[in-house]
């Protein structure tokens, strides 16, 4: 057997490099947090084959004095902490001191740097992790740190990498992180000679917008909540967004990229009741707290963190971002943001004879001005006969609104002469009387509300209403469904409590020590879920009361479940979660169904619900359930002024 022994300083650095520079973007992320933790206002990256033949970072950062030059490039070396107290409440990004080391022993790096009172910059190389002697040089205010041949003395390592255009998406990913994380910062990145983007500092939508995209900007939410000391701003895409992948999730605490279960299954959590699950939720979130409250020194990489209060932060994440989702009816945003957007795409989709009908005419000599408006009367529409209005009473009774009729005893009455000559026709094949005066329902009036009014149903399954300047149209199942699925749950809310049902026979199974401690350490809160749970044994446990509205699902994967939950988060949310989905269950079927009529009274009352309904803009599958097409769009597909 070998004797212990030391290992030389350059293994060491070397070890230390394996952990902490797994890639060039790893190397990148190390130098550019340096800059930023250097207070610069402007970091530019120049890049070559993915960063592994070289990579270089110039800031306009503070700099560092001619004897902290060589001290850079030492482990353990930083001006960032000195006592285990400073460690206890970081809030510089880098703080362990390795990370130019690490780099410097498994490439040819140079570091160049000059602070504002110096006379020339400082210059040092560094050739596999041995330093030479540091010379004065030419430089601005600010450091450049050049790293060439990443990983040239280490080849098994090299070897390891992948191809230069997948190393150079890492390095531009994490780029983007950075500056999302800190937008009132310049960036500039080139590779390979070529200019991949320039990032003013900006606000932090602008910033949203350059990375994430302009469509998940349109079809954002705006979050911020603060509540002990703890503040989570950002933003969040609708439910309708349905584009959003896992590398369009950003999760950033006390300005840091982390991945963290806690908060992903708070925003899951959230998301729960209004998108699929087999869809993403995109968004870009920030929570602050203080620095003590947090650990960073978890991961070499410092991708993960642990909370002091866990629970704290899933409760504030999940309330705000709940808060934030039951919002999205029609009276406070809009289903889909860019329904221009979606028109194009569709049209693009079509086979090119259908194209070339809607495709502008050639450009001529002059160029016409479309004709202007003339508005037409507004449409008419009569009052329902006594027959058809006692149908849609005994049919539709838990949509009717007493508020049409009051609406309509606000509108104008118009002359019986201008009548709609379709509508009355439509009247007469169904066999209602036109002997009654034309109602009158204009979407132009001030107090008109946000869906407007019905005016048609096409194909039994869509309802078309004109608003102010726009076309609703509304999947009348899907809207059905959101609205009574959230009357139901204000309903079960309502009782303040879980109901819970005795077992005429105990479900018995055999549990981790885990699950045992969990069950100990948090019987009242099981209590409240409706939970009554023995332990016998200390191997297994004795399930005698459960939800009654779960008394038919699998007890024992339930309890496992919500026990699992307890462990990780301190609460859990399953058994709210499998109620909402028998509810949800129960909403869908007990809806109106594609291809029934409805008259304009149930249409009118039915968009009178969806404005007051919590997050009636998705059904919920998380679909739209209904799209404002303005004035504006339809000039778009009909070409006006082309």
């Amino acid at each position: 057997m070998s004797q212990i022994h030391l290992l030389p300083d350059h293994l060491v650095n070397q070890i230390a490099a394996g952990e902490v520079i797994e890639r060039p973007a790893n190397a990148l992320k190390e130098i550019i947090e340096n800059s930023l933790d250097a207070r610069a206002s402007r970091i530019d990256i120049q890049l070559e084959a993915g960063g592994i033949k070289r990579l270089s970072v110039t800031d306009d950062g503070q700099g560092m004095s001619e004897t902290d030059v060589p001290l850079a490039l030492h482990r353990h070396a930083t001006s960032k902490i000195s006592t285990l107290e400073d460690l206890e409440k970081v809030v510089s990004m880098g703080f362990r001191g390795e990370g130019l080391a690490s780099i410097a022993s498994v490439s040819r790096l140079t570091l160049t740097s000059r602070t504002a009172t110096a006379t020339h910059a400082t210059q040092i190389y560094a050739e596999d992790g041995k330093l030479s002697p540091v010379k004065p040089a030419a430089h601005a205010l600010g450091t450049t740190v050049e790293v060439v041949e990443l990983f040239f003395n280490t080849p098994a390592r090299r070897q390891f990498l992948k191809s230069t255009s997948t190393e150079f998406a890492h390095c531009r990913t994490m780029v983007e992180r950075l500056a999302l994380a800190h937008p009132d910062v310049a960036f500039e990145l080139q590779h390979n000679d070529k200019n991949i983007f320039t990032l003013p500092a900006q606000s932090l939508s602008e910033r949203c917008t350059a990375i994430m995209g302009a469509e998940f900007t349109a079809a954002s939410l705006s979050v911020d909540e603060t509540i002990n000391g703890m503040r989570l701003h950002g933003l969040i895409g609708k439910p309708t967004f349905t584009q959003g992948k896992t590398s369009q999730q950003y999760i950033f605490v006390n300005q840091r990229f982390v991945r963290d279960k806690i908060i992903l299954h708070a925003v899951k959590q959230a998301y729960n009741d209004v998108l699929h699950q087999a869809l993403t939720p995109a968004f870009a979130l920030f929570l602050t707290l203080p620095p003590t409250d947090v650990d960073a020194n978890v991961h070499p990489t410092k991708t993960e963190v642990r909370f002091r209060q866990s629970q704290a932060v899933h409760q504030l994440i999940f309330h705000a971002l709940n808060k934030c989702l039951a919002a999205t009816n029609a009276t406070q945003t809009e289903s889909i943001s860019q329904p221009a957007v979606v028109l194009a795409d569709i049209m693009h989709k079509q086979p090119a004879s259908v194209q070339q009908l809607f495709s502008a005419p050639e450009a001529t000599g002059s160029k016409q001005a479309p004709a202007p408006y003339h508005r037409s009367h507004t449409p008419v529409q009569r009052s329902l006969s006594l027959k058809e209005s006692q149908a849609a009473l005994n049919t539709y009774a838990e949509l009717y609104r007493a508020e049409t009729a009051s609406v309509a005893d606000k509108v104008a009455t118009a002359d019986a002469e201008k009548t709609d000559s379709e509508l009355a026709s439509w009247e007469q094949v169904r066999g209602i009387s036109a002997a009654q005066a034309p109602v009158q329902i204009s979407a132009n009036e001030t107090n008109a509300p946000p869906l407007g009014y019905a005016i048609a149903q096409l194909l039994d399954i869509y309802i078309l209403a004109q608003a102010e300047e726009a076309l609703i149209l509304v999947d009348m199942h899907a809207t059905a469904e959101r609205v009574n699925y959230e009357k139901m749950k204000q309903q079960r809310d309502a009782n303040g409590k879980v109901s819970s049902q005795t077992l005429l026979i105990p479900v018995r199974f055999t549990a981790s020590h885990e699950e045992i401690a969990a069950v100990t350490e948090y019987a009242a809160t099981l209590h409240d879920y409706g939970l009554d749970i023995t332990i016998e044994n200390n191997q297994q446990l004795l399930v005698h009361t459960v939800p009654a509205m779960l008394v038919k699902s699998d007890i024992q994967q339930l309890v496992q479940q919500v026990l699992a939950d307890l462990m990780t988060i301190g609460s859990s949310d399953v058994i709210r979660e499998r109620e909402n989905r028998i509810l949800s269950t129960l909403a869908c079927h007990g809806s109106v169904r594609a291809g029934r009529k409805l008259t304009l009274p149930e249409m009118n009352a039915l968009l009178r619900d969806m404005e007051q309904t919590e997050r009636a803009n998705q059904c919920n599958h998380g679909r739209p359930t209904w799209i404002k097409l303005r004035l504006q769009d339809l000039d778009g597909l009909f070409l006006r002024g082309q």
